[in-house]
């Protein structure tokens, strides 16, 4: 997967990423990067409806994990095709949506983390004080228009 993953990106989120993790950018630069892009975020499949992948609620249920100390995770991949292999275990969450990253960091209460691509080489871990500083760039982004 790795080298998959770095000969062929499927998106500009992707690049800027490995552009990242190869040293090319620095962590604020590259989370600049990311408030301006789109992820897939997965989101619990309601089957009672008889028509798969189509959501019947209109609250959607994002997929989020607890580690080891229970620190409540928010789960987002670069792409669909990324998060695949993750969700074929995590039963209910066959599909999901593409958003913008700065309206879910938005929306998100204090205190969660976000993993980016969980399970693959080229992924990101984003502890709760750097979603709270992405929130303060943001302010500042709208504080500027």
């Amino acid at each position: 997967m790795p080298e998959e993953f770095a000969i062929n990106p499927k998106n500009e989120l992707e690049r800027q990423l490995l552009a990242a993790m190869h040293g090319e950018m620095t962590h604020e630069e590259f989370m600049q990067v990311l408030l301006t892009q789109q992820v897939f975020i997965p989101i619990k499949d309601d089957k009672d409806h008889g028509i798969v992948g189509f959501q019947s609620t209109t609250k959607a249920t994002p997929l989020v994990v607890e580690d080891e100390d229970g620190q409540a995770i928010l789960v987002l991949f670069t792409s669909p095709e990324r998060a695949k292999e993750f969700l074929a275990d995590m039963p209910g969450y066959s599909g999901g949506l593409l958003a913008d990253f700065s309206w879910i960091v938005e929306r998100m209460e204090p205190g969660f983390a976000i993993v980016v691509n969980p399970g693959l080489d080229f992924g990101i871990d984003i502890a709760p004080e750097n979603v709270t500083e992405m929130l303060t760039m943001l302010a500042a982004q709208a504080a500027k228009n």
